[in-house]
């Protein structure tokens, strides 16, 4: 576990190229968090590219100049992601999240989102949509 808090922050356009560079932000993120159960470490990375996914989807053709940051923070005891959007607020309930059926094309990133994680919430601040997600460490 790691003793300091290791951070990291991006801010990227509303584009499928991101995703790329989340990546590379959560690879080295990973290096100074130090050691994470690897189901943990898979929830966690699966709900962040899940959220981001899903801001690029909802978000992109809707403004050339959209734009999202993305906040990693880990300490001894949580793992922590905050993504902040200037699109549309989002019509969805968390609570009310299941898993597609199977025959259905889309409709798995929430419930994927929310099942890597303790705890994922939405909330509208100002003019932005904040997903915050928050994994325990033990």
């Amino acid at each position: 576990m790691t003793e300091n808090a290791a951070r990291r922050s991006i801010d990227v356009a509303v584009a499928p190229e991101s995703l790329e560079t989340i990546f590379e932000a959560m690879s080295a993120w990973w290096d100074e968090v130090g050691e994470v159960d690897v189901a943990k470490r898979f929830g966690f990375e699966t709900a962040v590219i899940e959220i981001a996914g899903n801001i690029v989807e909802h978000s992109e053709g809707a403004g050339a100049d959209r734009r999202f940051t993305l906040e990693l923070f880990a300490d001894a005891s949580v793992l922590s992601a905050t993504f902040r959007d200037d699109g549309d607020p989002p019509v969805v309930d968390l609570s009310s999240v299941n898993m597609a059926g199977e025959d259905e094309e889309s409709g798995r990133g929430l419930a994927l989102a929310s099942a890597g994680v303790d705890e994922l919430s939405l909330r509208r601040v100002g003019d932005r949509n904040v997903w915050t997600l928050e994994s325990r460490r033990t």
